[in-house]
């Protein structure tokens, strides 16, 4: 029977895990406690021989042989052997739960497909339910010791009701070498094609995914079947074994408390309990236990599958579904909030704590902080080289290129004439005054070109060095706007390019 304690440690606690130390039922004493008591004895009887029995030169063969064995017996590879065996267990133990068979979808299936609330539509319902009951039931009493001795022959299953007299007759009628457990879905898609001819199933697509869901139910019996055909191999198994015992066995005569005057190394105490030898052995063997017990959940330990109550259960509760369930629905009302446009159920005082707001994203608080929004401004190109990581650096080691290894960089220009055109690179130097003395003013600076040298020029190479500039050619058509008395402004409200004014204005 499986021993649940998931109510005990439902909530984290401090030593939330001591009260499940003092469980007897399932524990980890329980299974080892003899094989303790048996190294304790053999410990202690060793350890009195060497104390009062032997001679002096007997126990100094006795010590060479204590750290012989001490030396050695570190080189077995306990827990490597122990971790990887019992994760290849509990492996093989969960997949066999999960490939349980349970009814529950078929049965669905039948008591909205199969229709008919007359008694042959009733008889056809029940009929096929029982079939899946009857594969499941001769499944488990091939790989459960506890259910084959709740139904250890055929007369039993005709007496529990999971098959009649004359279906017996028909199976053991047929002659087959191998375990029969699919006959009965035999029997079922039979049954359920005859259903189809009578018009008790409506379509085809009813038929094939009744069908589908057999075939899913006869997969997880063949699975089980699996495991208990093919199970670890022997040989991993006597390995581990050999292993544990081995190196306990050795811990027997290795682990004793040798005499403090010989000056051995490590025997310095003489404390009479090996304290965490005991540990050890109570750790590794424990171990072992545990791959014992769930090697196959189908026995009669504490901690096996409780077959027969699964058994119990799917009759139980198919035949209520496909009978009694059969079309008796409830009468349609208005739900509580009909007229609401948001449903909110109500929190008891206990549980007001768990009344929280929907996750709507990690990123969902940025928009709303005043650095993480997008601002475009207008700012003069020296700012932007100010706030230039690189510039800084740069700065602060005082590194400046050479004007003539400096390579061109890019001006843009756009050949369209409207205001989305697009920017072309063009590489040709231009003689051009620093950005410090650019007759430019920062609001009239486009907000996109944002891509600016971080290593301001000098001085004395702004002459001859290549700068990046923007010429915007003013849109076709577009007349010149500008007041009489007023120099001629430019189209798209830029100041003409300081490249363009007189050479005198630079000096």
């Amino acid at each position: 029977m499986t021993v649940t304690y998931s109510s005990r440690v439902a909530n984290a606690s401090f030593f939330g895990f001591h009260r499940l130390l003092l469980r007897w039922r399932g524990s980890i004493y329980k299974l080892l406690y003899r094989e303790f008591i048996l190294f304790v004895v053999l410990y202690t009887i060793f350890s009195v021989i060497y104390r009062i029995v032997l001679l002096d030169h007997q126990k100094r063969l006795f010590e060479k042989l204590s750290l012989y064995f001490d030396k050695y017996a570190e080189q077995i590879p306990v827990t490597f052997v122990l971790g990887f065996y019992v994760t290849l267990v509990v492996n093989r133990w969960w997949n066999q739960f999960v490939n349980l068979p349970w009814p529950d979808r078929l049965m669905f299936l039948i008591s909205s497909c199969v229709q008919g609330r007359d008694e042959h539509g009733r008889l056809l319902r029940r009929t096929l339910v029982r079939y899946v009951n009857l594969t499941s039931l001769l499944i488990l009493r091939s790989v459960s010791t506890a259910v084959c001795k709740r139904f250890p022959t055929m007369e039993h299953v005709v007496e529990a009701g999971f098959m009649t007299p004359e279906e017996r007759k028909l199976f053991e009628d047929i002659r087959s070498p191998h375990l029969k457990y699919w006959i009965p879905l035999v029997w079922f898609s039979n049954l359920a094609s005859k259903a189809r001819q009578e018009g008790r199933i409506q379509d085809n697509v009813d038929l094939q995914n009744l069908l589908n869901e057999m075939n899913l139910f006869r997969t997880s019996c063949a699975t089980l079947f699996g495991y208990d055909w093919v199970g670890v191999p022997l040989v991993y198994t006597q390995v581990v074994t050999l292993a544990v015992y081995t190196f306990f066995f050795a811990c027997l005569i290795g682990r004793q408390f040798l005499d403090p005057a010989r000056g051995y190394p490590g025997h310095d105490l003489d404390l009479y309990v090996p304290v965490f030898t005991l540990l050890q052995f109570f750790f590794y063997s424990g171990w072992l236990k545990v791959a014992e017990q769930l090697i196959n959940p189908f026995g009669e330990d504490d901690d096996d599958f409780e077959a027969n109550w699964i058994i119990d259960r799917n009759l139980q509760v198919s035949l209520l579904a496909v009978d009694e369930m059969h079309m008796n629905l409830p009468r349609m009302a208005k739900d509580l909030y009909w007229n609401d446009c948001e449903a909110r159920p109500p929190y008891t005082l206990a549980a007001a704590d768990y009344c929280i707001p929907s996750f709507l994203g990690s990123t969902t608080d940025m928009g709303s902080r005043p650095s993480s929004s997008i601002q475009l401004k207008l700012a003069d190109p020296m700012l932007i080289l100010e706030r230039s990581v690189l510039g800084r650096v740069r700065r602060l080691l005082s590194v400046q290129e050479p004007p003539d290894l400096r390579p061109p960089q890019p001006a843009f220009k756009r050949h369209s004439s409207d205001a989305t055109g697009s920017f072309f690179s063009d590489f040709s130097p231009v003689d051009l005054a620093p950005p410090s003395m650019l007759a430019v003013s920062p609001m009239e600076t486009l907000s996109t070109l944002n891509e600016v040298s971080s290593n301001p020029p000098s001085p004395e190479a702004s002459l001859s060095g290549a700068f990046p500039r923007l010429v915007v050619s003013p849109p076709l058509g577009c007349l010149n706007m500008s007041e009489p008395g007023q120099g001629a402004k430019p189209p798209n409200g830029l100041h003409p390019s300081p490249t363009e004014e007189p050479q005198d204005r630079l000096r």
